[in-house]
């Protein structure tokens, strides 16, 4: 089983907030996620820098690297901006 990082998308119309998932890679976006890491609302800004606000479980994350999951651009930017070396993370 292929397993990837990616967002899925909750929030109203014009308003998207998005859950970051591990789910299988044949899943459609909104679908069964096999473990939910956190959350990140792009339309809300985490403090004065203008970010936006996001919260991520990174140990579970790293977990999920470390096991071979791919991550989509977006989950990658996040992780990036969390501290996470995704490289790094996949050897353990």
């Amino acid at each position: 089983m292929a397993v990837v990082l990616r967002l899925k998308r909750f929030g109203r119309k014009n308003r998207p907030t998005y859950r970051i998932c591990a789910m299988d890679r044949r899943t459609r976006r909104d679908g069964r996620a096999i473990e939910e890491l956190g959350h990140y609302d792009p339309c809300v800004a985490s403090d004065n820098s203008g970010a936006p606000s996001f919260k991520l479980n990174e140990e579970r994350a790293k977990y999920w690297l470390s096991q071979g999951a791919q991550v989509s651009e977006t989950v990658a930017s996040l992780l990036k901006s969390s501290g996470i070396d995704i490289i790094a993370a996949r050897k353990g």
